[in-house]
Protein backbone atom coordinates (compact mmCIF):
# COMPACT_ATOMS: atom_id res chain seq x y z
CA UNK A 1 0.00 0.00 0.00
CA UNK A 2 1.29 3.66 -0.26
CA UNK A 3 -0.63 6.49 1.25
CA UNK A 4 0.17 9.65 3.11
CA UNK A 5 1.36 8.56 6.74
CA UNK A 6 0.99 10.02 9.91
CA UNK A 7 4.48 11.74 9.64
CA UNK A 8 5.42 13.92 6.23
CA UNK A 9 5.72 11.99 3.27
CA UNK A 10 4.18 9.14 1.73
CA UNK A 11 4.79 5.35 2.51
CA UNK A 12 4.28 1.80 1.99
CA UNK A 13 3.76 -1.16 4.48
CA UNK A 14 3.55 -4.42 3.70
CA UNK A 15 3.62 -8.49 4.56
CA UNK A 16 5.12 -11.10 2.33
CA UNK A 17 4.34 -14.93 3.19
CA UNK A 18 6.43 -17.47 2.09
CA UNK A 19 9.86 -15.41 2.24
CA UNK A 20 12.67 -15.48 4.92
CA UNK A 21 15.87 -13.96 5.02
CA UNK A 22 18.14 -13.90 7.95
CA UNK A 23 18.61 -10.96 10.12
CA UNK A 24 21.96 -9.54 9.04
CA UNK A 25 21.05 -9.73 5.85
CA UNK A 26 17.70 -7.97 6.57
CA UNK A 27 19.52 -5.23 8.58
CA UNK A 28 22.11 -4.95 5.58
CA UNK A 29 19.10 -4.04 3.29
CA UNK A 30 17.15 -1.81 5.38
CA UNK A 31 20.64 0.29 5.84
CA UNK A 32 21.17 0.10 2.32
CA UNK A 33 17.55 1.26 1.47
CA UNK A 34 17.10 3.91 3.80
CA UNK A 35 20.53 5.72 2.53
CA UNK A 36 18.80 6.36 -0.90
CA UNK A 37 17.90 10.15 -1.21
CA UNK A 38 14.38 10.66 -0.38
CA UNK A 39 13.41 7.96 1.96
CA UNK A 40 13.17 8.64 5.70
CA UNK A 41 12.58 5.87 7.38
CA UNK A 42 12.77 1.90 6.39
CA UNK A 43 12.53 -1.22 8.23
CA UNK A 44 12.94 -4.78 6.41
CA UNK A 45 12.31 -7.34 8.85
CA UNK A 46 10.65 -10.66 9.67
CA UNK A 47 7.27 -9.87 11.17
CA UNK A 48 8.14 -10.72 14.86
CA UNK A 49 6.15 -8.97 17.31
CA UNK A 50 9.43 -6.75 18.25
CA UNK A 51 9.58 -5.77 14.87
CA UNK A 52 6.12 -5.01 14.43
CA UNK A 53 6.36 -2.64 17.20
CA UNK A 54 9.30 -1.21 16.02
CA UNK A 55 7.04 -0.23 12.91
CA UNK A 56 4.38 1.12 14.71
CA UNK A 57 6.52 3.40 16.53
CA UNK A 58 7.90 4.65 13.22
CA UNK A 59 4.37 5.19 12.65
CA UNK A 60 4.13 1.84 10.20
CA UNK A 61 2.24 -0.34 11.36
CA UNK A 62 1.32 -2.77 9.02
CA UNK A 63 -2.70 -3.14 8.31
CA UNK A 64 -3.09 -6.64 8.50
CA UNK A 65 -2.10 -9.50 11.79
CA UNK A 66 1.42 -9.73 10.97
CA UNK A 67 2.50 -13.42 11.73
CA UNK A 68 6.37 -14.07 12.71
CA UNK A 69 7.00 -15.84 9.75
CA UNK A 70 6.04 -13.07 7.18
CA UNK A 71 8.48 -10.78 6.01
CA UNK A 72 7.71 -6.64 6.78
CA UNK A 73 8.40 -4.30 4.90
CA UNK A 74 7.91 -0.72 5.84
CA UNK A 75 9.31 2.19 3.79
CA UNK A 76 8.65 6.03 4.24
CA UNK A 77 9.82 8.30 1.75
CA UNK A 78 9.26 12.25 0.82
CA UNK A 79 7.01 11.60 -2.36
CA UNK A 80 5.70 8.75 -4.98
CA UNK A 81 8.70 8.56 -7.22
CA UNK A 82 11.40 7.91 -4.13
CA UNK A 83 8.94 5.24 -2.73
CA UNK A 84 8.95 3.93 -5.66
CA UNK A 85 12.34 3.83 -6.38
CA UNK A 86 13.02 2.44 -2.52
CA UNK A 87 10.54 -0.46 -2.52
CA UNK A 88 12.24 -1.31 -6.09
CA UNK A 89 15.59 -1.36 -4.33
CA UNK A 90 14.54 -3.83 -1.32
CA UNK A 91 13.13 -6.10 -4.25
CA UNK A 92 16.09 -6.17 -5.79
CA UNK A 93 17.66 -6.83 -2.94
CA UNK A 94 15.86 -9.75 -2.06
CA UNK A 95 16.11 -11.05 -5.35
CA UNK A 96 19.69 -10.40 -5.57
CA UNK A 97 19.77 -13.16 -2.44
CA UNK A 98 18.00 -15.88 -4.12
CA UNK A 99 19.99 -15.92 -7.19
CA UNK A 100 22.52 -18.88 -7.70
CA UNK A 101 25.10 -19.37 -9.94
CA UNK A 102 24.43 -23.18 -10.18
CA UNK A 103 25.21 -24.56 -13.82
CA UNK A 104 22.98 -26.97 -15.25
CA UNK A 105 25.43 -29.82 -14.12
CA UNK A 106 26.74 -28.22 -10.95
CA UNK A 107 23.48 -27.88 -8.22
CA UNK A 108 24.02 -26.46 -4.96
CA UNK A 109 23.87 -28.91 -1.88
CA UNK A 110 20.62 -28.77 0.21
CA UNK A 111 21.31 -30.38 3.23
CA UNK A 112 24.61 -29.94 4.93
CA UNK A 113 24.53 -33.75 4.89
CA UNK A 114 25.19 -33.16 1.15
CA UNK A 115 27.61 -30.69 1.55
CA UNK A 116 29.76 -32.17 3.90
CA UNK A 117 29.74 -35.43 1.53
CA UNK A 118 30.75 -32.99 -1.21
CA UNK A 119 33.51 -32.58 0.53
CA UNK A 120 34.82 -35.98 0.49
CA UNK A 121 37.02 -37.38 3.60
CA UNK A 122 38.31 -33.49 4.75
CA UNK A 123 38.49 -34.97 8.24
CA UNK A 124 38.49 -31.31 9.54
CA UNK A 125 35.47 -30.17 7.88
CA UNK A 126 33.33 -28.49 10.41
CA UNK A 127 29.84 -27.79 9.77
CA UNK A 128 27.81 -24.11 10.70
CA UNK A 129 24.06 -24.44 11.42
CA UNK A 130 22.37 -20.98 11.19
CA UNK A 131 18.90 -21.34 10.45
CA UNK A 132 15.96 -20.63 12.56
CA UNK A 133 15.65 -22.51 15.99
CA UNK A 134 12.82 -24.84 14.05
CA UNK A 135 15.17 -26.09 12.03
CA UNK A 136 18.61 -26.26 13.30
CA UNK A 137 18.09 -29.01 14.98
CA UNK A 138 17.43 -31.53 12.30
CA UNK A 139 20.18 -29.77 10.26
CA UNK A 140 22.45 -30.51 12.90
CA UNK A 141 21.48 -34.12 13.41
CA UNK A 142 22.77 -34.35 9.30
CA UNK A 143 26.23 -32.56 10.61
CA UNK A 144 26.64 -35.63 13.16
CA UNK A 145 25.29 -38.31 11.02
CA UNK A 146 28.24 -37.61 8.45
CA UNK A 147 30.92 -37.81 11.26
CA UNK A 148 31.37 -33.70 11.75
CA UNK A 149 31.02 -32.03 14.37
CA UNK A 150 28.74 -29.18 13.96
CA UNK A 151 28.37 -25.09 15.69
CA UNK A 152 25.06 -24.31 16.00
CA UNK A 153 24.68 -20.71 15.87
CA UNK A 154 20.84 -21.07 15.92
CA UNK A 155 19.25 -20.00 19.05
CA UNK A 156 15.34 -21.09 19.34
CA UNK A 157 16.22 -24.52 19.84
CA UNK A 158 14.01 -26.97 22.39
CA UNK A 159 16.61 -27.79 25.08
CA UNK A 160 15.62 -31.44 24.79
CA UNK A 161 16.54 -31.38 21.03
CA UNK A 162 19.64 -29.91 22.37
CA UNK A 163 20.25 -33.04 24.85
CA UNK A 164 19.70 -35.56 21.80
CA UNK A 165 21.95 -33.38 19.64
CA UNK A 166 25.03 -33.69 22.42
CA UNK A 167 23.71 -36.92 22.78
CA UNK A 168 24.32 -38.14 19.81
CA UNK A 169 26.97 -36.33 19.47
CA UNK A 170 29.14 -38.06 22.30
CA UNK A 171 28.07 -41.32 20.59
CA UNK A 172 29.95 -40.37 17.00
CA UNK A 173 32.98 -38.85 18.86
CA UNK A 174 31.67 -35.25 17.58
CA UNK A 175 31.15 -32.78 19.08
CA UNK A 176 28.12 -29.92 19.49
CA UNK A 177 29.03 -26.34 19.70
CA UNK A 178 25.49 -24.85 21.07
CA UNK A 179 22.31 -24.59 20.40
CA UNK A 180 23.11 -20.11 20.53
CA UNK A 181 26.82 -20.93 20.41
CA UNK A 182 27.90 -17.31 18.90
CA UNK A 183 31.87 -17.67 19.69
CA UNK A 184 34.57 -20.27 19.03
CA UNK A 185 37.73 -20.75 17.59
CA UNK A 186 39.01 -24.16 16.14
CA UNK A 187 42.73 -24.53 15.06
CA UNK A 188 43.45 -20.56 14.99
CA UNK A 189 39.80 -20.21 12.81
CA UNK A 190 37.34 -17.60 14.42
CA UNK A 191 33.95 -18.88 14.02
CA UNK A 192 30.83 -16.31 14.86
CA UNK A 193 31.51 -13.32 16.93
CA UNK A 194 35.20 -13.91 17.92
CA UNK A 195 38.40 -11.66 18.06
CA UNK A 196 41.43 -11.60 16.21
CA UNK A 197 44.00 -13.38 19.08
CA UNK A 198 47.42 -14.59 19.07
CA UNK A 199 47.65 -18.75 19.07
CA UNK A 200 49.26 -19.77 22.31
CA UNK A 201 48.45 -22.70 25.26
CA UNK A 202 44.82 -21.96 26.77
CA UNK A 203 42.09 -23.67 25.61
CA UNK A 204 38.95 -22.35 26.70
CA UNK A 205 35.53 -23.83 27.02
CA UNK A 206 32.88 -21.34 27.03
CA UNK A 207 29.10 -21.78 27.51
CA UNK A 208 29.27 -18.09 27.17
CA UNK A 209 29.78 -15.59 23.90
CA UNK A 210 31.41 -12.43 25.39
CA UNK A 211 32.70 -14.52 28.03
CA UNK A 212 34.83 -16.24 25.91
CA UNK A 213 35.63 -13.23 23.75
CA UNK A 214 36.24 -11.11 27.66
CA UNK A 215 38.84 -13.68 28.59
CA UNK A 216 40.65 -14.56 24.90
CA UNK A 217 41.58 -10.67 24.12
CA UNK A 218 42.60 -10.41 28.03
CA UNK A 219 44.90 -13.22 27.59
CA UNK A 220 45.78 -11.73 24.18
CA UNK A 221 46.69 -8.50 26.01
CA UNK A 222 48.80 -10.49 28.38
CA UNK A 223 50.67 -11.94 25.49
CA UNK A 224 49.19 -15.26 26.31
CA UNK A 225 46.83 -16.94 23.38
CA UNK A 226 44.74 -19.52 23.01
CA UNK A 227 44.65 -22.89 21.48
CA UNK A 228 40.87 -23.52 20.48
CA UNK A 229 38.01 -21.73 22.62
CA UNK A 230 35.38 -24.43 22.51
CA UNK A 231 31.71 -22.70 22.35
CA UNK A 232 29.31 -25.24 24.04
CA UNK A 233 26.19 -22.94 24.60
CA UNK A 234 24.37 -20.99 27.39
CA UNK A 235 22.46 -23.33 28.44
CA UNK A 236 25.14 -26.40 28.74
CA UNK A 237 25.94 -26.17 32.18
CA UNK A 238 22.18 -25.90 32.90
CA UNK A 239 20.51 -28.99 34.99
CA UNK A 240 18.29 -29.93 32.36
CA UNK A 241 21.57 -30.75 29.61
CA UNK A 242 24.28 -31.68 32.40
CA UNK A 243 27.22 -30.10 30.76
CA UNK A 244 27.23 -32.88 28.13
CA UNK A 245 29.48 -30.65 25.95
CA UNK A 246 31.62 -29.32 28.49
CA UNK A 247 32.92 -32.46 29.35
CA UNK A 248 33.79 -33.53 25.90
CA UNK A 249 35.64 -30.57 25.22
CA UNK A 250 37.72 -30.77 28.23
CA UNK A 251 38.27 -34.55 26.84
CA UNK A 252 39.29 -33.21 23.59
CA UNK A 253 41.44 -30.21 25.09
CA UNK A 254 42.91 -33.12 27.38
CA UNK A 255 43.83 -34.99 24.27
CA UNK A 256 45.38 -31.62 21.81
CA UNK A 257 49.38 -31.44 22.40
CA UNK A 258 48.69 -27.83 21.68
CA UNK A 259 46.52 -27.23 24.98
CA UNK A 260 48.68 -26.87 28.22
CA UNK A 261 46.16 -25.46 30.32
CA UNK A 262 42.09 -25.17 30.25
CA UNK A 263 39.82 -22.23 30.92
CA UNK A 264 36.26 -22.86 31.38
CA UNK A 265 34.05 -19.88 31.54
CA UNK A 266 30.30 -19.78 32.09
CA UNK A 267 26.97 -17.57 33.42
CA UNK A 268 26.25 -18.87 37.02
CA UNK A 269 26.27 -22.75 36.13
CA UNK A 270 24.01 -25.43 38.52
CA UNK A 271 25.66 -26.60 41.42
CA UNK A 272 25.59 -30.37 40.62
CA UNK A 273 26.52 -29.70 37.09
CA UNK A 274 29.48 -27.49 38.42
CA UNK A 275 30.31 -30.15 40.94
CA UNK A 276 30.51 -32.95 38.09
CA UNK A 277 32.48 -30.64 35.51
CA UNK A 278 35.16 -29.69 38.79
CA UNK A 279 35.54 -33.45 39.65
CA UNK A 280 36.30 -34.50 36.03
CA UNK A 281 38.52 -31.50 35.25
CA UNK A 282 40.49 -33.42 38.50
CA UNK A 283 40.58 -35.84 36.90
CA UNK A 284 42.24 -35.05 33.27
CA UNK A 285 46.39 -34.59 32.45
CA UNK A 286 45.52 -30.71 31.78
CA UNK A 287 45.35 -28.23 34.65
CA UNK A 288 41.66 -26.87 34.31
CA UNK A 289 40.92 -23.50 36.34
CA UNK A 290 36.88 -22.13 36.67
CA UNK A 291 36.00 -18.97 35.37
CA UNK A 292 32.21 -19.36 36.03
CA UNK A 293 30.62 -16.49 37.37
CA UNK A 294 28.90 -16.81 40.62
CA UNK A 295 28.09 -14.27 43.86
CA UNK A 296 31.18 -15.75 45.30
CA UNK A 297 33.60 -15.85 41.90
CA UNK A 298 32.26 -12.80 40.23
CA UNK A 299 34.83 -11.56 38.24
CA UNK A 300 36.64 -13.13 34.87
CA UNK A 301 39.12 -10.53 34.65
CA UNK A 302 40.44 -12.23 38.29
CA UNK A 303 39.99 -15.49 36.80
CA UNK A 304 42.36 -14.86 34.10
CA UNK A 305 44.91 -12.95 36.43
CA UNK A 306 44.51 -16.07 38.52
CA UNK A 307 45.87 -18.65 35.59
CA UNK A 308 48.28 -15.84 34.55
CA UNK A 309 49.51 -16.43 38.30
CA UNK A 310 49.13 -20.54 37.55
CA UNK A 311 51.75 -19.92 34.43
CA UNK A 312 54.24 -18.04 36.63
CA UNK A 313 53.15 -14.74 34.51
CA UNK A 314 52.86 -11.51 35.60
CA UNK A 315 49.52 -9.61 35.32
CA UNK A 316 49.75 -6.49 33.10
CA UNK A 317 48.61 -2.92 33.31
CA UNK A 318 45.12 -3.63 31.53
CA UNK A 319 44.56 -1.53 28.32
CA UNK A 320 42.19 1.79 29.44
CA UNK A 321 41.17 5.08 28.69
CA UNK A 322 40.04 6.60 31.90
CA UNK A 323 38.09 9.68 31.01
CA UNK A 324 37.51 12.90 32.44
CA UNK A 325 37.46 12.97 35.94
CA UNK A 326 33.42 13.44 36.47
CA UNK A 327 31.09 13.10 39.31
CA UNK A 328 27.44 11.71 38.86
CA UNK A 329 24.71 13.68 40.43
CA UNK A 330 23.63 12.97 43.59
CA UNK A 331 20.89 10.27 43.46
CA UNK A 332 22.46 9.09 40.56
CA UNK A 333 21.19 5.63 39.61
CA UNK A 334 23.54 2.73 37.60
CA UNK A 335 22.05 1.76 34.10
CA UNK A 336 23.81 -0.84 32.15
CA UNK A 337 23.02 -1.12 28.95
CA UNK A 338 24.51 -4.36 27.30
CA UNK A 339 25.10 -6.27 24.17
CA UNK A 340 26.91 -9.42 25.57
CA UNK A 341 24.75 -11.41 28.06
CA UNK A 342 27.55 -12.78 30.29
CA UNK A 343 28.68 -9.36 30.75
CA UNK A 344 25.63 -8.40 31.86
CA UNK A 345 25.40 -10.47 34.28
CA UNK A 346 29.40 -10.12 35.67
CA UNK A 347 28.04 -6.40 35.86
CA UNK A 348 24.98 -7.12 38.29
CA UNK A 349 27.33 -9.88 40.30
CA UNK A 350 29.81 -6.76 40.71
CA UNK A 351 27.37 -4.03 41.69
CA UNK A 352 24.20 -5.95 43.70
CA UNK A 353 26.62 -6.13 46.71
CA UNK A 354 27.22 -2.37 46.23
CA UNK A 355 23.80 -0.96 45.37
CA UNK A 356 21.38 -3.46 46.15
CA UNK A 357 18.65 -4.73 43.97
CA UNK A 358 19.35 -4.37 40.75
CA UNK A 359 16.39 -4.67 37.75
CA UNK A 360 17.27 -6.47 34.35
CA UNK A 361 15.33 -8.53 31.82
CA UNK A 362 17.67 -11.57 32.93
CA UNK A 363 17.66 -10.95 36.65
CA UNK A 364 19.60 -12.59 38.94
CA UNK A 365 16.40 -12.92 41.00
CA UNK A 366 13.32 -13.83 39.51
CA UNK A 367 11.80 -10.82 41.68
CA UNK A 368 14.17 -8.19 39.59
CA UNK A 369 12.56 -9.15 36.48
CA UNK A 370 11.54 -5.81 34.32
CA UNK A 371 9.22 -7.98 32.23
CA UNK A 372 8.39 -6.60 28.31
CA UNK A 373 9.25 -2.70 29.71
CA UNK A 374 12.92 -2.49 29.25
CA UNK A 375 12.91 0.40 31.38
CA UNK A 376 12.60 1.60 34.65
CA UNK A 377 13.77 3.60 37.79
CA UNK A 378 16.54 2.84 39.59
CA UNK A 379 19.60 0.08 39.34
CA UNK A 380 19.00 -1.87 36.19
CA UNK A 381 21.08 -3.68 33.88
CA UNK A 382 19.34 -4.79 29.90
CA UNK A 383 20.87 -7.46 27.88
CA UNK A 384 19.93 -6.44 24.64
CA UNK A 385 21.18 -9.65 23.38
CA UNK A 386 18.74 -11.80 25.22
CA UNK A 387 16.98 -14.69 22.85
CA UNK A 388 13.52 -12.51 23.69
CA UNK A 389 15.28 -9.55 21.39
CA UNK A 390 16.67 -10.44 18.71
CA UNK A 391 13.80 -13.30 17.17
CA UNK A 392 14.17 -11.59 13.21
CA UNK A 393 16.65 -8.93 14.66
CA UNK A 394 20.35 -9.23 14.41
CA UNK A 395 22.18 -9.17 17.44
CA UNK A 396 22.95 -5.31 18.93
CA UNK A 397 26.40 -6.12 18.19
CA UNK A 398 25.57 -6.01 14.59
CA UNK A 399 22.78 -3.73 15.17
CA UNK A 400 22.93 -0.98 17.82
CA UNK A 401 19.53 0.66 17.34
CA UNK A 402 17.69 -1.02 20.75
CA UNK A 403 20.33 0.61 22.93
CA UNK A 404 20.25 3.79 21.00
CA UNK A 405 16.61 4.31 21.52
CA UNK A 406 17.56 3.61 25.34
CA UNK A 407 20.15 5.88 25.42
CA UNK A 408 17.97 8.84 24.24
CA UNK A 409 14.93 7.56 26.41
CA UNK A 410 17.48 7.83 29.66
CA UNK A 411 18.85 10.97 28.38
CA UNK A 412 15.04 12.53 27.90
CA UNK A 413 14.06 10.39 31.40
CA UNK A 414 15.95 13.66 33.71
CA UNK A 415 16.87 10.55 35.81
CA UNK A 416 20.29 11.02 36.99
CA UNK A 417 22.40 8.02 36.33
CA UNK A 418 25.75 6.88 35.19
CA UNK A 419 25.83 4.81 32.17
CA UNK A 420 27.63 1.66 31.58
CA UNK A 421 27.92 -0.22 28.47
CA UNK A 422 29.65 -2.81 26.65
CA UNK A 423 31.49 -2.26 22.95
CA UNK A 424 32.17 -5.72 21.87
CA UNK A 425 34.95 -5.88 18.70
CA UNK A 426 35.94 -8.72 16.81
CA UNK A 427 34.52 -10.57 13.05
CA UNK A 428 31.19 -10.52 12.54
CA UNK A 429 30.41 -7.27 14.88
CA UNK A 430 29.96 -3.67 13.84
CA UNK A 431 32.97 -2.58 11.20
CA UNK A 432 32.91 0.64 13.48
CA UNK A 433 30.39 1.09 16.72
CA UNK A 434 32.14 4.01 17.32
CA UNK A 435 30.82 5.69 14.81
CA UNK A 436 27.00 5.04 15.80
CA UNK A 437 27.76 5.13 19.73
CA UNK A 438 29.54 8.46 19.71
CA UNK A 439 26.89 10.50 18.55
CA UNK A 440 23.81 8.82 20.35
CA UNK A 441 26.20 9.77 23.75
CA UNK A 442 27.39 13.19 22.70
CA UNK A 443 23.72 13.89 22.10
CA UNK A 444 22.90 12.32 25.65
CA UNK A 445 25.75 14.20 27.44
CA UNK A 446 24.70 17.71 25.81
CA UNK A 447 20.85 16.83 27.34
CA UNK A 448 21.80 15.12 31.20
CA UNK A 449 24.50 15.06 33.02
CA UNK A 450 25.62 11.63 32.19
CA UNK A 451 28.89 10.15 33.27
CA UNK A 452 29.81 7.07 30.68
CA UNK A 453 31.55 4.42 31.26
CA UNK A 454 32.36 1.45 28.68
CA UNK A 455 33.79 -1.94 28.51
CA UNK A 456 35.58 -2.36 25.31
CA UNK A 457 36.27 -5.93 24.41
CA UNK A 458 38.43 -6.37 21.86
CA UNK A 459 42.39 -6.89 20.58
CA UNK A 460 44.48 -4.30 18.59
CA UNK A 461 44.43 -6.69 15.81
CA UNK A 462 40.51 -6.97 15.36
CA UNK A 463 38.99 -5.38 12.10
CA UNK A 464 37.60 -2.32 14.20
CA UNK A 465 41.30 -1.70 16.23
CA UNK A 466 41.02 -1.41 20.01
CA UNK A 467 42.80 1.76 19.82
CA UNK A 468 40.89 3.56 16.96
CA UNK A 469 37.64 2.39 18.88
CA UNK A 470 39.10 3.51 22.36
CA UNK A 471 40.19 6.95 21.14
CA UNK A 472 36.77 7.54 19.52
CA UNK A 473 34.62 6.63 22.55
CA UNK A 474 37.27 8.45 24.93
CA UNK A 475 37.39 11.59 22.69
CA UNK A 476 33.00 11.66 23.22
CA UNK A 477 33.51 12.15 27.00
CA UNK A 478 33.25 7.88 27.97
CA UNK A 479 36.17 6.27 30.00
CA UNK A 480 36.72 3.06 28.39
CA UNK A 481 38.45 -0.30 29.80
CA UNK A 482 39.26 -3.55 28.41
CA UNK A 483 38.11 -5.18 31.37
CA UNK A 484 34.45 -5.50 32.03
CA UNK A 485 34.75 -5.58 35.90
CA UNK A 486 37.04 -3.01 36.01
CA UNK A 487 34.52 -0.68 33.82
CA UNK A 488 31.90 -1.86 36.19
CA UNK A 489 33.95 -0.81 39.30
CA UNK A 490 34.77 2.10 37.89
CA UNK A 491 31.02 2.83 37.18
CA UNK A 492 30.32 1.65 40.82
CA UNK A 493 33.37 4.46 42.19
CA UNK A 494 31.33 7.28 40.65
CA UNK A 495 27.89 6.46 42.02
CA UNK A 496 29.84 5.96 45.82
CA UNK A 497 31.59 9.60 44.86
CA UNK A 498 27.91 10.49 44.45
CA UNK A 499 25.88 9.32 47.81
Amino acid sequence: MSDPGPAAGVRHVSLRSGVYADSVRLMQVSRDVGARDGVTAVLVAMATPLNVELAEGMGLAPEQVAAPDQLLIAVRAVDDDALAAAVAAVDAALAERERTRATADAQPARTVGAGLDDLGHDAGALAIVSVPGQYAALEAADAIAAGRSVLVFSDGVPVEQEVALKRAARAAGVLVMGPDCGTAIVSGVALGFANVVRPGPVGVVAASGTGAQQVSCLLDAAGVGVSHVIGVGGRDLSEAVGGLATLDALAALDADPATERVLVVSKPPAPSVAAEVARVSGELATPVRSAALSPETPDLTAAVEALLGDMGLDVPVWPSRPGPAEAASPGAVLKGLYSGGTLADEAMLLAGPVLGDVRSNTPLRPELDLGTDLSARGHLVVDFGDDALTVGRAHPMIDPTLRLEAIERLAASGEPAVLLLDVVLGYGADADPAAALVPALTAARARAHLPVVVALVGTEADPQGWSRQADALAAAGAAVFASNAAATRYALDLLGAAS
